[in-house]
C-alpha cells in the first residue's frame, strides 16, 4: 500500500500538470481571486465595483475556456475559474440589484424623507 501511494505521489509530482510546472502554481495562486470574491459577498453591495466584478467574470470565462483547450487539460485551473465565475456572478447580481433593482434598500436611499 505504501509503495502504491509513493509511486502515485511521484507520478503526480513528475506529471505535466504537477507542482514542478506553472500548470500547477498558476491555478493555486488564482484561488486568491476566489477567496477575495467570497470575502466580497459579506460586504454591502454599494461597496462593490460593477466594472471590476464584470471584468473578473469575463476573465474567468476566458480562462475556463483556455483551461479546457490547453494540452494537457488543466482541471485545477478550470475548477479555480469556475469557482471564481460563480462567486463573481453572485456579486454582480448583488451589485445590479442594489443599483438598478427594485429592492427596499434602493427605495430607501432614493426617498428623501
Amino acid at each position: 500500500m505504501a509503495a502504491t501511494f509513493a509511486s502515485r505521489m511521484r507520478a503526480f509530482i513528475d506529471s505535466p500538470t504537477g507542482p514542478r510546472t506553472t500548470h500547477f502554481w498558476g491555478p493555486v495562486a488564482n484561488w486568491g481571486f476566489v477567496l477575495a470574491g467570497m470575502a466580497d459577498t459579506k460586504k454591502s453591495p454599494e461597496l462593490l465595483s460593477g466594472n471590476m466584478t464584470s471584468a473578473m467574470c469575463v476573465y474567468s470565462a476566458l480562462f475556463m475556456r483556455f483551461a479546457w483547450v490547453v494540452q494537457p487539460r488543466n482541471y485545477l485551473l478550470l475548477a479555480c475559474h469556475a469557482s471564481n465565475e460563480s462567486v463573481q456572478l453572485y456579486n454582480l447580481q448583488r451589485f445590479l440589484r442594489f443599483h438598478y433593482g427594485d429592492s427596499p434598500t434602493v427605495a430607501k436611499l432614493q426617498d428623501p424623507k
